[in-house]
């Protein structure tokens, strides 16, 4: 049937603008931080490759820690805010390709775990709490900061925003931005060895093995209890960066000094988790940092 004048009209100025839309480019596609596409980095080599503040810092993290090398000096306790307080379900445990991680949620009275004293100037409120550990290949090594000489197997990191910040993109800005605490593992080789509390989250890694993967953990858990019989009072303490790119040198960090045990089956879930990539996730911390002209603290008041 022939076309109607409007229809000719219309399939004309069809016919002259195709051209124009083949030519426009495709909108820019914006990836995800979680997505793999948007990786661009690895722990292939500890670190050793990461460009930008990561490179030429003179802040950077993890660093050996060792008390003959540390100032002592009486400071005020890490006080653990509503640590003992359980956390408000769904409490998620994720596979982000780089590590287990865990978003930490408000507990059940609607009130925020938050740390405060040490060399801290203000309260710093739990975010997340992620895990660095070795490979099974060898048997030493895992954890991000090397205490007196050792570098022990795991290292499960609780990180805090500054309350006078709004979220974690704003904090890394600032200087005093980010609190970390720093609980360092040791493999015991046996069972019931671990931590308790800890089986409540390594039990749960068996379902979270591949990238992108959660579990819900469904046991009540707290901060607190993750922590043993840790003496919150024996750490050391220091300026340093997120151990992770953009390696931001915003962290005070507080490392403990007593480490506490990590059974061998805790371990092998640990080991069989795979990265964004498919790989196996083992050995998926940085390499230790040149202190420079920094001071280690460590608390006499223990």
């Amino acid at each position: 049937m022939p076309k109607t004048m409007p229809q000719l009209r219309i399939f004309q100025i069809l016919v002259l603008l195709l051209p124009l839309f083949l030519a426009q480019k495709p909108p820019p596609q914006v990836y995800l931080a979680h997505e793999s596409r948007a990786r661009h980095w690895s722990y292939i080599r500890h670190g050793q490759n990461w460009g930008g503040i990561c490179k030429r810092g003179q802040e950077q993290s993890p660093i050996r820690l060792d008390a003959k090398k540390s100032v002592f000096i009486n400071l005020p306790d890490i006080e653990l805010m509503n640590y003992d307080e359980i956390l408000r379900s769904p409490v998620i445990l994720q596979n982000n390709g780089y590590t287990a991680h865990m978003d930490i949620p408000e507990t059940r009275n609607n009130r925020r775990p938050y740390i405060t004293g040490g060399m801290l100037q203000g309260r710093y409120m739990a975010e997340s709490l992620q895990f660095h550990w070795g490979s099974s290949i060898w048997t030493e090594g895992g954890a991000e900061h090397w205490i007196e000489g050792k570098h022990h197997d795991v290292e499960m990191q609780i990180v805090h925003r500054n309350f006078r910040y709004r979220n974690l993109n704003e904090a890394v800005k600032h200087k005093d931005g980010l609190a970390i605490l720093a609980v360092i593992f040791r493999i015991d080789k046996g069972p019931g060895y671990t931590v308790r509390a800890l089986k409540k989250i390594t039990d749960q890694l068996l379902k979270i093995r591949q990238f992108k993967d959660q579990s819900l953990i469904e046991e009540d858990l707290t901060l607190r209890e993750l922590l043993g019989d840790l003496n919150p009072k024996k750490f050391f303490t220091y300026s340093g960066s997120l151990t992770t790119p953009e390696c931001q040198e915003v962290v005070t960090w507080t490392v403990f000094g007593q480490t506490l045990p990590i059974g061998i089956d805790e371990m092998n879930n640990f080991w069989n988790l795979t990265s964004f990539e498919g790989q196996k996730l083992v050995a998926n911390y940085r390499y230790v940092q040149n202190v420079h002209d920094r001071t280690v603290f460590i608390n006499s008041n223990r």
